[in-house]
Protein backbone atom coordinates (compact mmCIF):
# COMPACT_ATOMS: atom_id res chain seq x y z
CA UNK A 1 0.00 0.00 0.00
CA UNK A 2 0.52 4.12 -0.43
CA UNK A 3 1.53 4.81 3.04
CA UNK A 4 2.20 8.26 5.32
CA UNK A 5 4.36 6.93 8.43
CA UNK A 6 4.32 8.99 11.82
CA UNK A 7 6.12 8.62 14.06
CA UNK A 8 9.03 9.49 16.36
CA UNK A 9 11.17 7.58 19.45
CA UNK A 10 12.68 4.17 18.74
CA UNK A 11 9.65 2.31 19.54
CA UNK A 12 8.73 3.37 16.34
CA UNK A 13 11.37 2.37 14.25
CA UNK A 14 10.88 -1.68 14.24
CA UNK A 15 7.69 -1.11 12.53
CA UNK A 16 8.68 1.83 10.17
CA UNK A 17 11.56 -1.16 9.12
CA UNK A 18 8.83 -3.90 8.84
CA UNK A 19 6.94 -1.59 6.83
CA UNK A 20 9.46 -1.64 4.18
CA UNK A 21 10.83 -4.69 3.95
CA UNK A 22 7.41 -5.87 3.45
CA UNK A 23 6.94 -3.75 0.18
CA UNK A 24 4.91 -1.14 1.49
CA UNK A 25 5.87 2.25 0.09
CA UNK A 26 6.25 5.21 2.04
CA UNK A 27 5.72 8.11 0.44
CA UNK A 28 6.62 10.73 3.44
CA UNK A 29 7.45 10.93 6.99
CA UNK A 30 6.08 12.25 9.76
CA UNK A 31 7.91 13.37 13.08
CA UNK A 32 8.68 16.04 15.86
CA UNK A 33 11.87 18.27 15.22
CA UNK A 34 15.29 17.84 16.32
CA UNK A 35 15.61 18.40 19.81
CA UNK A 36 18.41 19.66 22.30
CA UNK A 37 20.14 17.00 23.40
CA UNK A 38 23.62 16.28 25.02
CA UNK A 39 25.84 18.26 27.11
CA UNK A 40 26.48 20.91 24.51
CA UNK A 41 22.87 21.20 23.59
CA UNK A 42 23.17 20.16 19.90
CA UNK A 43 20.20 19.23 17.97
CA UNK A 44 19.58 15.55 17.46
CA UNK A 45 16.91 14.49 14.49
CA UNK A 46 14.46 11.67 16.45
CA UNK A 47 15.22 7.61 15.53
CA UNK A 48 12.85 8.31 12.83
CA UNK A 49 13.80 11.11 10.95
CA UNK A 50 17.42 9.01 11.21
CA UNK A 51 15.79 5.87 10.04
CA UNK A 52 13.71 7.93 7.33
CA UNK A 53 16.76 9.77 5.64
CA UNK A 54 19.15 6.57 5.72
CA UNK A 55 15.90 5.16 3.25
CA UNK A 56 15.79 8.08 1.24
CA UNK A 57 12.36 8.85 2.63
CA UNK A 58 11.09 12.78 2.48
CA UNK A 59 10.68 13.94 5.99
CA UNK A 60 8.54 16.70 7.57
CA UNK A 61 8.49 17.58 11.05
CA UNK A 62 6.04 20.42 11.63
CA UNK A 63 5.70 21.87 14.96
CA UNK A 64 2.41 21.92 14.89
CA UNK A 65 -0.84 20.26 12.99
CA UNK A 66 -4.04 20.92 14.55
CA UNK A 67 -4.58 24.72 13.06
CA UNK A 68 -2.01 24.24 10.61
CA UNK A 69 -4.22 24.36 7.41
CA UNK A 70 -1.47 24.72 4.79
CA UNK A 71 0.21 21.17 6.54
CA UNK A 72 -3.05 19.42 6.71
CA UNK A 73 -3.62 20.03 2.84
CA UNK A 74 -0.55 18.55 2.27
CA UNK A 75 -1.07 15.84 3.99
CA UNK A 76 -4.44 15.23 2.19
CA UNK A 77 -2.15 16.14 -1.26
CA UNK A 78 -0.10 12.67 -0.71
CA UNK A 79 -3.14 10.55 -2.01
CA UNK A 80 -1.92 7.64 0.71
CA UNK A 81 -3.56 4.66 0.95
CA UNK A 82 -3.56 4.58 4.96
CA UNK A 83 -1.68 6.45 7.40
CA UNK A 84 0.37 4.69 9.90
CA UNK A 85 0.92 6.35 13.65
CA UNK A 86 3.47 5.10 16.30
CA UNK A 87 4.13 7.17 19.41
CA UNK A 88 4.58 10.48 17.02
CA UNK A 89 3.99 12.60 19.67
CA UNK A 90 1.16 15.30 18.10
CA UNK A 91 -2.58 14.70 17.76
CA UNK A 92 -4.18 14.71 14.12
CA UNK A 93 -7.63 16.73 13.41
CA UNK A 94 -10.23 14.70 12.05
CA UNK A 95 -9.34 16.34 8.54
CA UNK A 96 -5.80 14.39 8.38
CA UNK A 97 -7.23 11.00 10.16
CA UNK A 98 -10.18 10.93 6.86
CA UNK A 99 -7.28 11.75 4.26
CA UNK A 100 -6.23 8.12 3.30
CA UNK A 101 -8.21 6.24 1.59
CA UNK A 102 -8.31 3.43 4.70
CA UNK A 103 -8.46 6.37 7.19
CA UNK A 104 -4.75 6.04 9.69
CA UNK A 105 -3.55 3.35 12.06
CA UNK A 106 -2.33 3.61 15.66
CA UNK A 107 -0.16 0.83 17.23
CA UNK A 108 -0.63 1.60 20.98
CA UNK A 109 1.67 -0.48 23.41
CA UNK A 110 -1.00 -1.56 25.46
CA UNK A 111 -4.26 -4.02 25.77
CA UNK A 112 -7.03 -1.01 25.12
CA UNK A 113 -9.07 -0.12 26.55
CA UNK A 114 -6.64 -0.49 29.49
CA UNK A 115 -3.60 2.63 29.58
CA UNK A 116 -5.07 4.95 27.16
CA UNK A 117 -3.09 7.81 26.75
CA UNK A 118 0.92 9.28 26.80
CA UNK A 119 2.84 6.19 29.09
CA UNK A 120 0.96 2.87 28.83
CA UNK A 121 4.25 0.80 29.02
CA UNK A 122 5.46 2.52 32.18
CA UNK A 123 1.82 2.57 33.36
CA UNK A 124 1.48 -1.15 32.96
CA UNK A 125 4.66 -1.82 35.28
CA UNK A 126 3.72 1.22 38.14
CA UNK A 127 0.24 -0.72 38.28
CA UNK A 128 1.68 -4.29 39.26
CA UNK A 129 0.13 -5.91 35.61
CA UNK A 130 0.41 -9.18 34.92
CA UNK A 131 0.35 -9.41 31.03
CA UNK A 132 0.66 -5.83 28.37
CA UNK A 133 0.38 -6.63 24.43
CA UNK A 134 -0.08 -4.36 21.72
CA UNK A 135 -3.06 -2.82 20.08
CA UNK A 136 -3.54 -1.98 16.32
CA UNK A 137 -6.72 0.61 16.13
CA UNK A 138 -8.09 2.52 14.08
CA UNK A 139 -8.18 5.78 14.69
CA UNK A 140 -11.01 8.37 15.77
CA UNK A 141 -10.83 12.04 17.09
CA UNK A 142 -11.16 10.50 20.56
CA UNK A 143 -7.79 9.62 23.24
CA UNK A 144 -6.75 6.04 21.97
CA UNK A 145 -11.14 5.39 21.75
CA UNK A 146 -10.65 3.90 18.22
CA UNK A 147 -11.83 0.30 17.28
CA UNK A 148 -9.28 -2.60 17.47
CA UNK A 149 -8.46 -4.33 14.68
CA UNK A 150 -6.22 -6.66 16.54
CA UNK A 151 -4.30 -7.44 19.92
CA UNK A 152 -1.56 -9.43 20.96
CA UNK A 153 -0.76 -10.02 24.67
CA UNK A 154 2.66 -10.88 26.54
CA UNK A 155 3.46 -11.88 30.64
CA UNK A 156 5.24 -9.48 32.46
CA UNK A 157 8.68 -11.07 33.86
CA UNK A 158 9.16 -10.37 37.51
CA UNK A 159 12.40 -7.99 36.78
CA UNK A 160 10.44 -6.40 33.38
CA UNK A 161 11.73 -2.59 33.19
CA UNK A 162 10.28 0.09 31.03
CA UNK A 163 13.06 -0.42 29.26
CA UNK A 164 12.93 -4.25 27.87
CA UNK A 165 9.21 -3.86 27.49
CA UNK A 166 9.78 -1.14 25.34
CA UNK A 167 12.10 -3.70 23.05
CA UNK A 168 9.71 -6.72 23.41
CA UNK A 169 6.71 -4.31 22.53
CA UNK A 170 8.09 -2.78 19.96
CA UNK A 171 9.06 -5.53 17.49
CA UNK A 172 5.57 -7.14 18.81
CA UNK A 173 4.18 -4.14 17.34
CA UNK A 174 5.69 -4.38 14.05
CA UNK A 175 5.24 -8.68 13.28
CA UNK A 176 1.31 -7.56 14.47
CA UNK A 177 1.12 -4.40 12.22
CA UNK A 178 2.12 -6.27 9.45
CA UNK A 179 0.18 -9.46 9.91
CA UNK A 180 -3.16 -6.96 10.55
CA UNK A 181 -2.30 -5.41 6.61
CA UNK A 182 -2.06 -8.91 5.01
CA UNK A 183 -5.62 -9.76 6.16
CA UNK A 184 -8.82 -8.28 5.91
CA UNK A 185 -9.85 -5.22 7.98
CA UNK A 186 -11.79 -6.31 11.16
CA UNK A 187 -12.63 -3.62 13.45
CA UNK A 188 -14.12 -4.13 17.01
CA UNK A 189 -15.35 -1.36 19.19
CA UNK A 190 -13.36 -1.10 22.08
CA UNK A 191 -15.25 -2.16 25.50
CA UNK A 192 -16.36 0.10 28.14
CA UNK A 193 -15.38 -1.30 30.80
CA UNK A 194 -11.49 -1.63 32.72
CA UNK A 195 -10.80 1.62 30.54
CA UNK A 196 -7.76 3.52 32.15
CA UNK A 197 -5.42 6.57 31.37
CA UNK A 198 -1.61 6.50 31.76
CA UNK A 199 -0.75 10.10 32.40
CA UNK A 200 1.73 11.98 30.92
CA UNK A 201 5.08 11.21 32.81
CA UNK A 202 7.50 13.95 34.53
CA UNK A 203 11.02 13.83 36.19
CA UNK A 204 8.90 14.52 39.60
CA UNK A 205 7.40 11.52 38.47
CA UNK A 206 10.44 9.30 39.71
CA UNK A 207 10.74 10.98 43.21
CA UNK A 208 10.58 7.79 45.61
CA UNK A 209 8.91 7.91 48.75
CA UNK A 210 10.31 5.67 50.87
CA UNK A 211 6.98 6.11 52.97
CA UNK A 212 5.61 3.62 50.63
CA UNK A 213 5.35 -0.33 50.16
CA UNK A 214 8.60 -1.95 49.23
CA UNK A 215 6.64 -3.40 46.33
CA UNK A 216 5.23 -0.33 44.82
CA UNK A 217 9.01 1.26 44.84
CA UNK A 218 10.05 -1.61 43.20
CA UNK A 219 7.52 -0.94 40.61
CA UNK A 220 8.68 2.32 40.31
CA UNK A 221 12.07 1.49 40.12
CA UNK A 222 11.53 -1.14 37.68
CA UNK A 223 8.54 1.19 35.68
CA UNK A 224 10.67 4.56 35.27
CA UNK A 225 13.69 2.74 34.18
CA UNK A 226 15.80 4.48 32.10
CA UNK A 227 13.36 7.45 32.03
CA UNK A 228 12.46 9.66 33.55
CA UNK A 229 13.82 7.35 36.53
CA UNK A 230 13.70 7.09 39.84
CA UNK A 231 15.34 8.84 42.36
CA UNK A 232 15.65 9.68 46.23
CA UNK A 233 18.12 12.13 48.03
CA UNK A 234 21.03 12.18 50.07
CA UNK A 235 21.80 15.68 51.68
CA UNK A 236 20.66 17.10 49.24
CA UNK A 237 22.36 15.23 46.00
CA UNK A 238 20.07 13.23 43.53
CA UNK A 239 20.68 10.00 43.71
CA UNK A 240 18.97 7.85 40.56
CA UNK A 241 18.37 4.52 41.17
CA UNK A 242 18.51 2.00 38.33
CA UNK A 243 18.00 -0.99 39.86
CA UNK A 244 16.37 -2.28 43.54
CA UNK A 245 15.71 -5.27 45.13
CA UNK A 246 13.08 -6.34 47.78
CA UNK A 247 14.39 -7.66 51.26
CA UNK A 248 12.84 -9.66 52.88
CA UNK A 249 14.05 -8.01 56.64
CA UNK A 250 11.39 -6.69 59.39
CA UNK A 251 12.45 -3.79 60.74
CA UNK A 252 10.85 -0.98 63.29
CA UNK A 253 13.03 1.92 61.83
CA UNK A 254 11.55 5.19 60.12
CA UNK A 255 11.07 4.81 56.34
CA UNK A 256 14.52 6.11 54.37
CA UNK A 257 16.95 4.64 56.92
CA UNK A 258 19.95 2.87 55.87
CA UNK A 259 19.03 -0.53 57.92
CA UNK A 260 22.84 -1.58 57.07
CA UNK A 261 25.66 0.07 55.37
CA UNK A 262 25.01 -1.40 52.00
CA UNK A 263 22.43 0.26 50.57
CA UNK A 264 19.34 -1.77 52.56
CA UNK A 265 16.71 1.13 53.56
CA UNK A 266 13.59 0.76 55.37
CA UNK A 267 10.41 1.18 53.36
CA UNK A 268 6.78 1.75 54.86
CA UNK A 269 6.54 -1.94 54.76
CA UNK A 270 9.71 -3.91 54.09
CA UNK A 271 12.89 -2.82 52.39
CA UNK A 272 14.35 -2.28 49.16
CA UNK A 273 18.20 -2.76 48.50
CA UNK A 274 19.74 -0.29 45.89
CA UNK A 275 21.92 -2.45 43.35
CA UNK A 276 22.71 -0.15 40.83
CA UNK A 277 22.37 4.16 41.16
CA UNK A 278 24.14 7.62 39.49
CA UNK A 279 24.70 10.70 40.81
CA UNK A 280 24.51 14.00 38.67
CA UNK A 281 26.75 13.54 35.92
CA UNK A 282 28.48 10.46 36.66
CA UNK A 283 27.68 6.70 35.11
CA UNK A 284 25.01 3.97 36.73
CA UNK A 285 27.59 1.81 38.83
CA UNK A 286 27.23 -0.57 41.29
CA UNK A 287 26.32 -0.17 44.71
CA UNK A 288 29.65 -1.83 46.07
CA UNK A 289 32.00 0.81 43.52
CA UNK A 290 29.47 3.67 44.66
CA UNK A 291 29.88 2.69 48.29
CA UNK A 292 33.41 2.99 48.22
CA UNK A 293 33.86 5.95 47.07
CA UNK A 294 30.84 7.42 48.87
CA UNK A 295 30.00 5.38 52.24
CA UNK A 296 26.04 5.30 53.50
CA UNK A 297 26.53 3.80 56.76
CA UNK A 298 23.42 2.31 58.59
CA UNK A 299 21.30 4.87 60.16
CA UNK A 300 21.77 7.76 56.75
CA UNK A 301 18.40 8.87 56.11
CA UNK A 302 17.49 9.25 52.41
CA UNK A 303 15.16 11.38 51.40
CA UNK A 304 15.01 14.02 53.53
Amino acid sequence: MRLVFMGTPDFAVPVFDALRADGHEIVHVYTQPPRPAGRGKALRPSPVQNAAERAGITVRSPIRIRNNEEEQAFFESLDADLGIVVAYGLILPQRMLDAPRRGCLNVHASLLPRWRGASPIQSALLAGDARSGISIMQMDAGLDTGDVLAEAAIDLAPDETASTLHDRLSFLGAELLIETLRRPFAPVPQSGQGVTYAERLTRETGRIDWRNPATILDRQIRGLTPWPGAFTTQDGTVLKIGQARIVARAHDAAPGIALDDALTIACGEGALQILTLQRPGKAMMAASDFLRGTPVPEGTILGA
